[in-house]
């Protein structure tokens, strides 16, 4: 029952962060003094609809309205190109004619508001449980090598050993920064407990670094019994290698000082994001090869499906911190998306603002008058790819979530 909550509560949490950016748009635009015709979340039939009278820009009516599909949303403001057509009464209310820093404002709008969003949510789980510390080192530093119990009982406790271990017994040593496991690199320390627990049989070769120098070291693994979280028992190798643990959460924050802690892992976050974004070309292959029974990559990039399920599954097990987090990870995507300059998005829209303005200064030196407006039926090529190749794209991950779903238990 918990999963489901968590599942509808983050799907209304998606149409909230679709209908606050839509809103920044249309705040923007009544404050710059054009007209706002309607504003709807959703796509397909209207399902409700309402209009109100506003008195800014002439005065006007917006439609406002929930539509079938709540896959996104709109807000349609009278002229946003030269091309539009609009009602003799909206022709000095049109975007196109407001001045270029105006219709810049507007179109930045939504990602404005996705920013806002996404920081406060950052601040609360600050306040609340601390953030995720962005800077801890994972690197496979040894803390200490162990004896490895040959069992684990069904209450998860192991069973009892004695010794130093396989990895104590090769020379492993308290502060060796493992570099390489059977030849492969390694930078984290679960990397390492990943290569180790796929390794075939026999010795497995660490590569560490020790002093300032460089050595192998080869290690025998135990092969032991461990349980899965369904209770199945697999035979997997050990070594005995417990690593330094980084310092994962920070607590000290305070409502007052949340504010410069938020802002800072804010900063982190978006870097984190932005890598993500550059990545998906790269990670498309492996969604559709999900799709046919290839393992899905935790990373890999995720529907509004699939993000609904996580969500589930952190509500289940009462993850709330991350579900914000999720939230808030998921509001700094959107903003950086919608800028990427290309047509149908806000940064296609904001990079034909900034070309008319370059154009016409560079016209100016060269002594000629300024031109008009962009034709925006010249950009319908570029606009119907990327739509296309939008959409492909979101058919591909939703068949992955729904065939092959990220799962971040079991």
């Amino acid at each position: 029952m918990s999963f489901l909550l968590g599942v509808l509560l983050f799907a209304l949490g998606i149409a909230v962060t679709i209908a606050l950016h839509e809103w920044g748009h249309m705040q923007a635009a009544r404050m710059c003094g054009m007209r706002v015709r309607r504003y709807f979340i959703g796509f397909g039939p209207t399902v409700w609809s309402t209009s109100r009278r506003h008195a800014g820009a002439g005065g006007h009516e917006t439609e406002y309205g929930l539509k079938a599909v709540p896959l996104g949303g709109f807000c349609d403001i009278a002229g946003m190109t030269a091309q539009d057509p609009v009602l003799p009464e909206e022709e000095e209310h049109a975007m196109w004619r407001r001045p270029w820093w105006q219709r810049i404002a507007v179109l930045s709008g939504g990602v404005a508001m996705n920013l806002v969003v996404g920081v406060f949510l950052i601040y609360v789980v600050a306040v609340a449980w601390g953030l995720p510390n962005m800077n801890a080192d994972y690197s496979p530093r040894v803390e200490a090598t162990q004896c490895v119990p040959a069992t684990q009982n069904a209450d998860g406790t192991l069973s009892d050993c004695s010794g130093t271990g396989p990895a104590g017994d090769a020379g492993l040593r308290a502060g060796d920064v493992i570099t390489s496991v059977n030849g492969e690199a390694v930078e984290t320390y679960p990397e390492v407990i990943e290569a180790v627990g796929s390794s075939s049989s026999g010795p497995i070769e660490f590569t560490v670094e020790r002093a300032g120098t460089t050595e192998t070291i080869s290690v025998e693994p135990e092969v032991v019994e461990r349980r899965a979280q369904d209770g199945t028992v697999s035979r997997v190798p050990a070594v005995g290698v417990l690593f330094e643990r980084p310092q994962n959460t920070l607590n000290e924050y305070t409502p007052l000082t949340a504010v410069p802690g938020a802002l800072a892992f804010t900063g982190d976050m978006f870097g984190a994001v932005w890598d993500g974004l550059l990545s998906i070309p790269s990670k498309v292959p492996g969604v559709v090869a999900s799709i046919f029974g290839a393992e899905r990559d935790q990373e890999s990039p995720m529907s509004v499906v699939g993000a609904s399920r996580v969500g589930g599954e952190m509500v289940e097990n009462d993850m709330w911190s991350g579900f914000l987090m999720m939230l808030a990870n998921l509001n700094f995507f959107l903003a950086l998306f919608n800028l990427v300059p290309l047509p149908p998005l806000d940064g296609g829209h904001i990079a034909v603002v900034v070309y008319e303005k370059l154009r016409d200064f560079i016209r100016r030196l060269a002594g000629k008058p300024a031109l008009g407006p962009a034709d925006y039926t010249k950009l319908m090529p570029v606009t119907m790819a990327f739509t296309a190749v939008l959409l492909t794209f979101g058919v591909i991950v939703i068949a992955a979530d729904v065939v092959n779903p990220i799962r971040l238990f079991g």
